[in-house]
């Protein structure tokens, strides 16, 4: 693999896109500016003051395919021209109400919609906090009962969830059930692995997500790979470090506990090439899906698949990085016939704004990973220059 084939890599860009880029990977580069601008973007986004248009012009166009699902299906037939599949998210977060679940359903349903009709969409996602209260997710992780409201409400939240799988089911959809903050995760992984044992039979429809950067993770793949051999199911994996580092050292600080995630990139590092290690030999039973900019561990995968001969295309190997990061190594595998998919996130402007600070949080956070996509976009700027100048 050479992930230094800038021309393979930004095929999909123009050069003014290029340059966009640019100068947003520089604006995110400063951790102070990152910080303070998110937390008066949400403070602003709290008081209803008008805040999109900031967005829509910055990290909106970098991340997010388009406001509706008839401009994100352009960019899905743009980037299968290219061998890379997408899977699509209504990306708008942090519905509390039951008018905003059942909207956060019905978008869910949707997607699985025109999944369906485009070979470029095969897996579809969904946040389970989006379905039911944040609350009765801490609750049920927590072991603390629920009254009889709550339990009527966690009823509707399992039915709105069976509602997507069986649908996932019909249409013949794979679906990603995303990881959320500790606290919450113990009740979503019991849900994913019920839905594991119930739909993944005879192929493998449901996928659940393993955030690596937590300490415990480890053992958790084990125990479930374990269970998935034991019960006569296959599994899928989302791996993936994690995307709540800044909440997730916070809350642990304020609540005087141990942080449960890694201590440092480094160790999350280790945690996930050992979560490679644990799956690699099983892909015969467990569908791997790698949502990982990391590119030590992208080679880890392609050099253990060569060394075993599987195809670059085994149907249960998956390549995945978020739209607007990451192209050097979403392209150059794609074109070497890899199986690639990016994620394509979109939505109403304000409702995406928390996934877009996360975005920019974690390119301060996770090291290296910035001063690589700068490096990388003004070699091809400079290859695009000398290009002209040559005609």
């Amino acid at each position: 693999m050479n992930f230094e084939n800038t021309k393979e890599a930004y095929r999909l860009k123009t050069n003014s896109e290029l340059h966009r880029a640019l100068y947003l990977y520089r604006l995110i580069a400063n951790n102070t500016l990152v910080t303070i601008g998110s937390k008066v973007a949400l403070w602003a986004l709290q008081l209803g003051l008008p805040i999109s248009g900031v967005f829509k012009h910055t990290v909106f166009k970098q991340f997010c395919a388009g406001t509706a699902k008839e401009d994100s299906i352009k960019l899905v037939h743009r980037l299968a021209d290219l061998n890379v599949k997408s899977y699509m998210h209504f990306a708008a977060e942090g519905q509390k109400t039951e008018a905003g679940m059942e909207y956060s359903l019905k978008k869910t349903l949707e997607t699985l919609s025109f999944s369906k009709d485009s070979g470029a969409l095969p897996f579809t996602v969904f946040k389970a906090t989006s379905l039911g209260p944040f609350a009765l997710f801490e609750k049920k992780s927590a072991g603390i009962e629920f009254n009889e409201s709550e339990l009527a409400a966690w009823d509707r939240m399992l039915k709105r969830i069976q509602k997507c799988c069986n649908y996932a089911q019909k249409l013949n959809v794979r679906m990603l059930i995303d990881a959320e903050e500790s606290w919450v995760q113990d009740a979503i992984d019991e849900i994913a692995e019920g839905l594991m044992e119930e739909y993944n039979r005879e192929q493998t429809l449901i996928f659940t997500t393993v955030q690596m950067y937590r300490k415990d993770r480890l053992s958790y793949l084990e125990y479930l790979l374990q269970k998935a051999e034991k019960k006569g199911f296959t599994i899928g994996i989302k791996l993936v470090r994690g995307a709540y580092i800044e909440k997730e050292n916070k809350r642990a600080q304020n609540r005087g506990i141990p942080s449960p995630i890694c201590e440092s990139k480094k160790a999350t590092d280790r945690n996930f090439d050992a979560g490679l290690d644990l799956i690699l030999p099983k892909v015969d039973r467990c569908n791997l899906f790698i949502g990982s900019h990391s590119e030590s561990s992208i080679l880890k995968v392609t050099q253990w698949m060569k060394a075993h001969q599987l195809p670059n295309n085994h149907p249960t190997v998956w390549f995945s990085q978020l739209y607007g990061m990451a192209d050097h190594i979403s392209f150059n595998l794609a074109s070497s016939g890899y199986q690639v998919v990016k994620y394509v996130p979109y939505g109403p402007v304000k409702e995406v704004i928390p996934y877009l600070i996360r975005r920019a949080e974690e390119n301060t956070s996770v090291s290296g990973q910035t001063p690589r996509e700068l490096d990388l976009i003004r070699k091809e700027i400079t290859r695009r220059k000398l290009k002209e100048v040559a005609y």
